[in-house]
């Protein structure tokens, strides 16, 4: 396995709770259930990434200015989160903040896994992806 099949494995778990969560309603065990599992997966995988991915690419000429991006996408996830966090389950505000999220996390996968990783393959040799990989795992395994 190499990072970027790593890091999209995980993708897939957070658009599969994404597309859950957007269909829940009011104050409802589920709903906060499914939003903390999103919280938790969304929170350790952009500590992973950002250690186990971009660091790595920070040096890069051709990377920098991308990593610089994706880890301040991931700030403006949490942020959104926070927002979640501070509203009520069963306020109306709760799904369009639900829906901004998951449009936001999408967007921020979608540059990720078309732009990122093509540009990052370039740049890490193969043993690098590999090792990353298991780093990235053994982080997400030990953090969820």
């Amino acid at each position: 396995m190499n990072i970027f099949e790593a890091i999209r494995k995980d993708h897939d778990i957070q658009r599969e709770l994404l597309d859950r969560l957007v269909e829940t309603s009011g104050d409802t065990k589920k709903r906060d259930e499914l939003f903390q599992s999103l919280k938790n997966e969304l929170q350790v995988h952009a500590d992973a990434e950002e250690r186990h991915y971009y660091k790595p690419l920070i040096d890069s000429d051709m990377m920098q200015e991308k990593a610089r991006h994706g880890i301040a996408e991931h700030h403006e996830i949490d942020e959104l989160v926070e927002k979640l966090e501070d509203t009520d389950y069963d306020s109306s505000a709760w799904l369009k903040i639900a829906k901004d999220l998951k449009h936001k996390v999408e967007h921020h996968l979608e540059d990720e896994e078309h732009k990122f990783f093509q540009l990052s393959g370039k740049v890490l040799s193969d043993n690098q992806k590999a090792s990353l990989a298991k780093s990235y795992n053994n982080y997400m395994d030990s953090n969820r």
